[in-house]
């Protein structure tokens, strides 16, 4: 393993659910980073799970099941156990996950799914499912997310089922990273478009800590277009939509940085020669 530290004196926002932030922060820590941990969302089980239970109990009605998320899957899976039912469900069902790490958590359930897109966004899986004409297709999500994924397939020809599996909420930042915005960021990192939005809210009170150049990292192109139409300069956004992506494409930006200064302190050299 390399010693390399190609982030070593960064400090970089990490907006993740808490339960899921040390996913991001563990890897930019060991490659040097500073990390504060601010989470601008949380993630909860839904109020009441009626409408979730009954459609786990009608699956084979669907063709096609589509998982968007890990947390889609991980709540899904706590429904089947509470319920005493379990991935047998789906034998005879098609399952699609978006995302490798979606696919991961389906496989460590012990259902290997049909199919991933080579691109993890929803606007690439009706490419990829084919002819959906009359096809009946469940989508388990967040309570609150986007409608492209399910207006996409209807127009297809296809029926959609959306049912939520869990709600997404604002966070509750604690005082420590407050105070650890007081002395300034290189970087803010953003995982999905809830992070973005819950995090305006407090853009008010943090912005003034975050100085105009500093980096605004998001997972993927629809997480930038919600920073963007937020009002915040995005600056790197991954090729490839994953946690490891993320943190090869800051790890890039600041090398990029590093080496542009490089060349602007040996041009002022020669300048003074």
């Amino acid at each position: 393993m390399s010693d390399v530290k190609p982030l070593l004196g960064r400090r970089i926002i990490v907006t993740r659910a808490r339960e899921q932030a040390h996913e991001l922060s563990a890897p930019l820590a060991k490659l040097g980073a500073s990390t504060i941990e601010l989470p601008t969302i949380r993630i909860a089980p839904l109020a009441d799970t009626r409408e979730l239970d009954n459609a786990i109990g009608r699956v084979h009605d669907f063709d096609w099941t589509i998982f968007t998320s890990v947390n889609g899957v991980r709540y899904f899976w706590d429904r089947l156990a509470a319920i005493g039912r379990s991935s047998s469900i789906f034998e005879g069902i098609q399952v699609a996950a978006i995302g490798s790490a979606t696919a991961a958590a389906l496989r460590e359930r012990g259902r290997q799914p049909d199919f991933v897109p080579d691109e993890f966004v929803a606007e690439r899986v009706a490419e990829g499912l084919g002819d959906v004409r009359g096809q009946r297709i469940l989508v388990p999500r967040a309570e609150i997310a986007r409608k492209t994924l399910p207006e996409i397939l209807t127009n297809a020809g296809a029926y959609v089922t959306e049912i939520a599996t869990y709600r997404t909420l604002p966070g509750q930042p604690d005082a420590t990273a407050q105070a650890a915005l007081e002395q300034g960021v290189d970087a803010i990192t953003f995982t999905s478009s809830s992070t973005v939005r819950n995090f305006m809210p407090l853009a008010n009170g943090l912005m003034a800590a975050l100085s105009s150049d500093v980096l605004v990292a998001c997972i993927g192109p629809i997480t930038a277009r919600a920073a963007e139409e937020g009002g915040l300069r995005v600056t790197v956004v991954a090729q490839e939509y994953t946690i490891p992506g993320l943190v090869d494409a800051v790890v890039d930006a600041f090398g990029q940085l590093h080496s542009k200064a490089k060349r602007t302190s040996s041009r002022a050299v020669e300048d003074r020669a």
